[in-house]
């Protein structure tokens, strides 16, 4: 597993699709909006890195839009067919 620090803040790469991860891009898109998330999908549309935060149940931020155990639907609904895309979890 691939360790990520952003921001003082500890992450592993937990999937890599396609080669999605850049570090140098997510450091330019993160910012500190992203702490309280347990997870961040990154995926790309038009050569552009978006990112979205994910939760497990038990967070605070934790509302059906975000739901960790949905992320795959979300991929399929709302990302670019067969994009890159990674998921980072936060330690």
């Amino acid at each position: 597993m691939k360790k990520i620090i952003l921001d003082n803040t500890e992450y592993v790469l937990e999937k890599e699709y396609k080669n999605g991860f850049d570090l140098s891009e997510l450091t330019n898109k993160y910012t500190d909006y992203f702490k309280d998330y347990d997870y961040i999908l990154g995926d790309w549309a038009y050569n552009k890195l978006r990112l979205k935060g994910f939760c497990n149940k038990g967070n605070k931020l934790f509302n059906p839009i975000n739901d960790y155990s949905k992320i795959e639907q979300y991929i399929k609904d709302n990302c670019a067919y067969d994009c890159r895309y990674f998921i980072i979890k936060k330690k």
